[in-house]
């Protein structure tokens, strides 16, 4: 018998591969990557819907971390990242159900302290 030798190799079954791969990955990588703090928020019977405009949005966790769009900061780090914005700009105030009525009054506190008088807290409906 005589071995054959082989002058080519077939790489369509390695590229049938690599495109199943891919799109695992990049479904996978939209449920990942949405960047979203999770929150459980209160209810509330007169919550509207507010449209978009240049907004603040502050959140206070269960355990009482603040973030200030989506960065943390702690109480008094509020007014560094709020110095230079317009105080007309909206401001929305979501709290997790679980977190610190005194740490809520606390930044509500410092929001009007700093001349913010746009202040809506966020629920669901």
């Amino acid at each position: 018998m005589q071995i054959k030798k082989f002058d080519s190799i077939n790489v369509v079954p390695m590229i049938d591969i690599m495109l199943v791969l891919l799109v695992i990955v990049l479904t996978t990588a939209t449920f990942i990557a949405k960047g979203v703090i999770p929150l459980e928020l209160p209810s509330g019977k007169s919550a509207r819907n507010f449209p978009p405009k240049v907004s603040i949005k502050i959140s206070i966790a269960a355990d009482g971390k603040i973030y200030v769009d989506g960065h943390p900061t702690d109480a008094e780090g509020i007014s560094s990242f709020l110095k230079g914005k317009n105080p007309k700009s909206p401001i929305f105030l979501s709290g997790d159900k679980k977190a610190s009525y005194e740490r809520f009054v606390d930044v509500l506190d410092r929001l009007k302290s700093l001349g913010f008088g746009t202040i809506n807290i966020v629920t669901l409906r």
